[in-house]
Protein backbone atom coordinates (compact mmCIF):
# COMPACT_ATOMS: atom_id res chain seq x y z
CA UNK A 1 0.00 0.00 0.00
CA UNK A 2 1.49 3.34 -1.02
CA UNK A 3 1.41 6.36 1.23
CA UNK A 4 -0.63 8.24 -1.38
CA UNK A 5 -4.37 7.62 -1.07
CA UNK A 6 -5.97 5.63 -3.84
CA UNK A 7 -9.27 6.44 -5.53
CA UNK A 8 -9.70 3.18 -7.41
CA UNK A 9 -13.13 1.87 -8.36
CA UNK A 10 -15.39 1.57 -5.32
CA UNK A 11 -17.54 -1.58 -4.94
CA UNK A 12 -20.70 0.11 -3.67
CA UNK A 13 -24.02 -0.15 -5.55
CA UNK A 14 -25.42 2.94 -7.28
CA UNK A 15 -28.95 3.78 -6.07
CA UNK A 16 -31.43 6.54 -6.93
CA UNK A 17 -32.54 8.22 -3.71
CA UNK A 18 -34.94 11.09 -2.95
CA UNK A 19 -33.61 14.30 -1.44
CA UNK A 20 -34.30 15.98 1.90
CA UNK A 21 -34.20 19.62 2.93
CA UNK A 22 -32.36 20.49 6.11
CA UNK A 23 -35.71 21.04 7.85
CA UNK A 24 -36.83 17.56 6.84
CA UNK A 25 -33.56 16.10 8.14
CA UNK A 26 -34.07 17.88 11.47
CA UNK A 27 -37.51 16.29 11.66
CA UNK A 28 -36.05 12.87 10.83
CA UNK A 29 -33.60 13.29 13.71
CA UNK A 30 -36.40 14.44 16.04
CA UNK A 31 -38.65 11.48 15.23
CA UNK A 32 -35.75 9.06 15.64
CA UNK A 33 -34.90 10.38 19.12
CA UNK A 34 -38.23 11.58 20.54
CA UNK A 35 -40.67 9.05 19.09
CA UNK A 36 -38.60 5.92 18.45
CA UNK A 37 -36.04 6.24 21.23
CA UNK A 38 -33.07 5.74 18.92
CA UNK A 39 -30.22 7.59 20.60
CA UNK A 40 -27.99 10.13 18.90
CA UNK A 41 -25.10 8.01 20.17
CA UNK A 42 -26.37 5.09 18.08
CA UNK A 43 -26.78 7.16 14.91
CA UNK A 44 -23.35 8.70 15.42
CA UNK A 45 -21.75 5.28 15.77
CA UNK A 46 -23.33 4.15 12.50
CA UNK A 47 -22.19 7.32 10.74
CA UNK A 48 -18.60 7.11 11.91
CA UNK A 49 -18.25 3.40 11.24
CA UNK A 50 -19.48 3.83 7.66
CA UNK A 51 -17.23 6.86 7.14
CA UNK A 52 -14.19 4.84 8.21
CA UNK A 53 -15.23 2.00 5.90
CA UNK A 54 -15.58 4.32 2.91
CA UNK A 55 -12.23 5.94 3.71
CA UNK A 56 -10.49 2.56 3.75
CA UNK A 57 -12.21 1.09 0.69
CA UNK A 58 -12.03 4.20 -1.50
CA UNK A 59 -8.71 5.69 -0.43
CA UNK A 60 -6.71 2.96 1.31
CA UNK A 61 -4.84 5.61 3.33
CA UNK A 62 -1.82 4.93 5.47
CA UNK A 63 -2.31 8.24 7.28
CA UNK A 64 -5.35 10.39 7.92
CA UNK A 65 -6.17 13.70 9.58
CA UNK A 66 -9.68 13.95 11.04
CA UNK A 67 -10.89 17.54 11.35
CA UNK A 68 -13.73 17.52 13.90
CA UNK A 69 -16.12 20.22 14.98
CA UNK A 70 -17.91 20.40 18.37
CA UNK A 71 -21.31 19.11 17.20
CA UNK A 72 -22.82 15.93 15.84
CA UNK A 73 -20.83 16.04 12.62
CA UNK A 74 -17.61 16.23 14.61
CA UNK A 75 -18.76 13.35 16.79
CA UNK A 76 -19.18 11.19 13.69
CA UNK A 77 -15.65 12.10 12.67
CA UNK A 78 -14.34 11.06 16.09
CA UNK A 79 -16.10 7.71 15.80
CA UNK A 80 -14.49 7.28 12.37
CA UNK A 81 -11.09 8.02 13.92
CA UNK A 82 -11.62 5.22 16.44
CA UNK A 83 -12.55 2.76 13.72
CA UNK A 84 -9.60 3.85 11.58
CA UNK A 85 -7.32 3.23 14.55
CA UNK A 86 -8.78 -0.25 14.95
CA UNK A 87 -8.07 -0.90 11.27
CA UNK A 88 -4.41 0.08 11.61
CA UNK A 89 -4.54 3.51 9.97
CA UNK A 90 -2.10 6.10 11.31
CA UNK A 91 -4.29 9.10 12.12
CA UNK A 92 -4.49 12.35 14.03
CA UNK A 93 -7.46 14.33 15.36
CA UNK A 94 -7.65 18.12 15.15
CA UNK A 95 -10.55 19.91 16.86
CA UNK A 96 -11.92 23.25 15.68
CA UNK A 97 -13.45 24.19 19.05
CA UNK A 98 -12.27 21.90 21.89
CA UNK A 99 -13.88 24.07 24.58
CA UNK A 100 -17.31 23.94 22.90
CA UNK A 101 -17.80 20.18 22.51
CA UNK A 102 -21.42 19.16 22.99
CA UNK A 103 -22.31 16.18 25.17
CA UNK A 104 -22.34 13.22 22.77
CA UNK A 105 -19.29 14.28 20.70
CA UNK A 106 -17.46 14.93 23.97
CA UNK A 107 -18.26 11.34 24.98
CA UNK A 108 -16.65 10.15 21.73
CA UNK A 109 -13.63 12.33 22.40
CA UNK A 110 -13.31 10.84 25.87
CA UNK A 111 -13.14 7.35 24.39
CA UNK A 112 -10.31 8.40 22.09
CA UNK A 113 -8.42 9.99 24.97
CA UNK A 114 -8.77 6.80 27.02
CA UNK A 115 -7.39 4.91 24.02
CA UNK A 116 -4.31 7.12 24.27
CA UNK A 117 -5.08 9.27 21.23
CA UNK A 118 -3.58 12.75 21.42
CA UNK A 119 -5.54 15.68 20.02
CA UNK A 120 -3.28 17.80 17.86
CA UNK A 121 -3.47 21.57 17.48
CA UNK A 122 -1.63 21.82 14.16
CA UNK A 123 -2.49 19.30 11.42
CA UNK A 124 0.29 17.53 9.56
CA UNK A 125 0.46 16.35 5.93
CA UNK A 126 -1.66 13.18 5.72
CA UNK A 127 -2.57 10.93 2.81
CA UNK A 128 -6.27 11.64 3.47
CA UNK A 129 -8.20 14.46 5.15
CA UNK A 130 -11.57 13.69 6.75
CA UNK A 131 -13.81 16.74 7.02
CA UNK A 132 -16.20 16.52 9.98
CA UNK A 133 -16.16 20.19 10.93
CA UNK A 134 -19.66 21.49 10.17
CA UNK A 135 -22.99 19.75 9.60
CA UNK A 136 -26.37 20.60 8.14
CA UNK A 137 -27.13 23.30 10.74
CA UNK A 138 -24.64 25.77 9.28
CA UNK A 139 -25.95 29.31 8.75
CA UNK A 140 -23.74 31.73 6.84
CA UNK A 141 -20.05 31.46 6.08
CA UNK A 142 -17.66 29.46 8.28
CA UNK A 143 -15.48 31.59 10.53
CA UNK A 144 -12.74 31.32 13.13
CA UNK A 145 -10.79 28.10 13.55
CA UNK A 146 -13.23 26.12 11.38
CA UNK A 147 -12.56 28.48 8.47
CA UNK A 148 -8.80 28.18 9.03
CA UNK A 149 -8.98 24.39 8.91
CA UNK A 150 -11.14 24.46 5.77
CA UNK A 151 -8.52 26.60 4.03
CA UNK A 152 -5.78 24.30 5.27
CA UNK A 153 -7.56 21.22 3.89
CA UNK A 154 -8.17 22.85 0.51
CA UNK A 155 -4.49 23.74 0.21
CA UNK A 156 -3.35 20.13 0.64
CA UNK A 157 -2.53 17.70 -2.15
CA UNK A 158 -4.32 14.95 -0.19
CA UNK A 159 -7.90 14.02 -1.11
CA UNK A 160 -10.69 15.15 1.22
CA UNK A 161 -13.56 12.91 2.34
CA UNK A 162 -16.45 14.91 3.84
CA UNK A 163 -19.00 13.61 6.34
CA UNK A 164 -22.62 14.45 5.44
CA UNK A 165 -21.62 17.70 3.71
CA UNK A 166 -18.52 19.61 2.70
CA UNK A 167 -18.13 22.11 5.53
CA UNK A 168 -19.40 25.48 4.36
CA UNK A 169 -22.11 24.23 1.98
CA UNK A 170 -25.75 25.16 2.63
CA UNK A 171 -27.50 21.82 2.33
CA UNK A 172 -30.84 23.21 1.20
CA UNK A 173 -29.90 26.00 -1.20
CA UNK A 174 -26.58 24.62 -2.39
CA UNK A 175 -24.87 27.94 -1.63
CA UNK A 176 -21.11 27.47 -1.43
CA UNK A 177 -19.77 29.43 1.50
CA UNK A 178 -16.51 31.32 1.82
CA UNK A 179 -14.58 29.24 2.58
CA UNK A 180 -15.99 25.81 1.77
CA UNK A 181 -14.38 22.39 1.70
CA UNK A 182 -13.74 21.09 -1.81
CA UNK A 183 -14.20 17.35 -1.32
CA UNK A 184 -13.20 14.46 -3.52
CA UNK A 185 -16.08 12.49 -2.04
CA UNK A 186 -18.91 13.11 0.42
CA UNK A 187 -20.67 10.51 2.56
CA UNK A 188 -24.10 11.91 3.37
CA UNK A 189 -26.18 10.38 6.15
CA UNK A 190 -29.63 8.84 5.66
CA UNK A 191 -30.95 10.42 2.45
CA UNK A 192 -29.09 13.05 0.38
CA UNK A 193 -29.77 16.67 1.20
CA UNK A 194 -30.98 18.86 -1.64
CA UNK A 195 -28.01 21.23 -1.68
CA UNK A 196 -25.59 18.38 -2.40
CA UNK A 197 -27.09 18.00 -5.88
CA UNK A 198 -26.64 21.71 -6.55
CA UNK A 199 -22.92 21.95 -5.81
CA UNK A 200 -21.13 18.96 -7.38
CA UNK A 201 -17.97 21.04 -7.69
CA UNK A 202 -17.44 20.88 -3.91
CA UNK A 203 -19.27 17.61 -3.12
CA UNK A 204 -17.26 15.32 -5.40
CA UNK A 205 -18.45 11.72 -5.66
CA UNK A 206 -21.58 11.35 -3.54
CA UNK A 207 -22.31 8.36 -1.30
CA UNK A 208 -25.01 7.78 1.31
CA UNK A 209 -24.78 5.77 4.53
CA UNK A 210 -27.48 3.96 6.48
CA UNK A 211 -27.82 5.32 10.02
CA UNK A 212 -30.78 2.99 10.69
CA UNK A 213 -33.67 5.34 9.87
CA UNK A 214 -36.77 3.14 9.45
CA UNK A 215 -38.82 3.75 6.26
CA UNK A 216 -41.79 4.63 8.50
CA UNK A 217 -39.99 7.83 9.50
CA UNK A 218 -39.87 8.97 5.90
CA UNK A 219 -43.51 7.94 5.48
CA UNK A 220 -44.46 10.42 8.23
CA UNK A 221 -42.88 13.18 6.16
CA UNK A 222 -44.56 12.09 2.94
CA UNK A 223 -41.25 11.01 1.40
CA UNK A 224 -41.36 7.84 -0.65
CA UNK A 225 -38.27 5.84 0.21
CA UNK A 226 -38.86 2.11 0.57
CA UNK A 227 -35.79 0.41 2.09
CA UNK A 228 -33.26 2.83 0.54
CA UNK A 229 -30.35 0.72 1.78
CA UNK A 230 -31.60 -2.67 0.70
CA UNK A 231 -28.60 -2.90 -1.64
CA UNK A 232 -26.06 -2.13 1.10
CA UNK A 233 -25.35 0.10 4.10
CA UNK A 234 -23.19 2.38 1.91
CA UNK A 235 -24.43 3.22 -1.58
CA UNK A 236 -23.42 5.52 -4.38
CA UNK A 237 -26.06 8.18 -5.04
CA UNK A 238 -27.44 8.15 -8.57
Amino acid sequence: MSDAASTASVPFPLVKLPDLTTEEMREVDRIMVDELGILLLQMMENAGRHLAELAIVRHQPRSCTVLAGPGGNGGGGLVAARHLANRGVDFEVVLSAPQAMTEVPDHQLGILRRMGVAVETAPKAPALVVDALLGYSISGDPYGRAAELIRWANARDAPVLALDTPSGLDLTSGRVGTPCIVADATLTLALPKRGLRRAPEVVGELFAADIAVPPSVYDQLGIRSTAPFAAGTIVGVG
